[in-house]
């Protein structure tokens, strides 16, 4: 007789926040999303935005974001622990608050997980007022709902108005040819 397989490990469904605004940003998100292949199952990828940067030193260049949902095995601190790994193997450095970066990735929500550590804060606490965060996600899940307000992303939206979108490309990941980052 042979041994039952085991249950698949649990899973969830985790949507990030990517940006970029130094070196090759185009390059390195795309890069990025590759990578997300070896946390879990990427399930969709928004379209891409180009959006002017929101506080921070000024002068700093516009940047590019996107919205990934992934389905992963990881629980949350491991996968915030290679999401930030895979920001310091772009180059990313943490010098000063909302400065210029080569890569960031935002866990911003986890299933329906809410946490409040120094560490971990779930749902990501300013993703429901950015623009350039809701916009990638509405193209993913327009219904997805904020776990503390109930608020859904589209809502959110329309509450605060998609002036910031900026430029929208959609095409972003066709046949592309995906590097490492320089």
């Amino acid at each position: 007789m042979t041994a039952p397989l085991p249950p698949d490990p649990p899973h969830a469904d985790a949507f990030i926040a990517l940006g970029a605004n130094l070196g090759d940003p185009l390059g390195t998100l795309r890069w990025a999303v590759t990578q997300l292949g070896a946390l879990g199952r990427v399930q969709g990828v928004s379209a891409l935005y180009r959006t002017a940067p929101v506080g921070g030193p000024p002068g700093q260049p516009d940047y590019l974001n996107a919205a990934a949902q992934l389905r992963t095995t990881l629980p949350p601190d491991a996968l915030l622990g290679a999401l930030h790994a895979l920001e310091a193997q772009a180059g990313r450095e943490r010098h000063e608050r909302w400065a210029a970066r080569t890569l960031d990735l935002d866990l911003i929500t986890y299933a329906d997980l809410t946490c409040d550590d120094p560490a971990l804060t779930l749902p990501h606490p300013r993703a429901w007022e950015r623009p350039f965060v809701l916009g990638p996600l509405r193209d993913l899940n327009p219904d997805l709902r904020c776990p503390v307000s109930g608020e859904s992303v589209q809502d959110a939206l329309q509450r605060l108005g998609t002036g910031e979108l900026g430029q929208r490309d959609p095409t972003w990941l066709r046949s592309w040819p995906a590097p490492p980052p320089s």
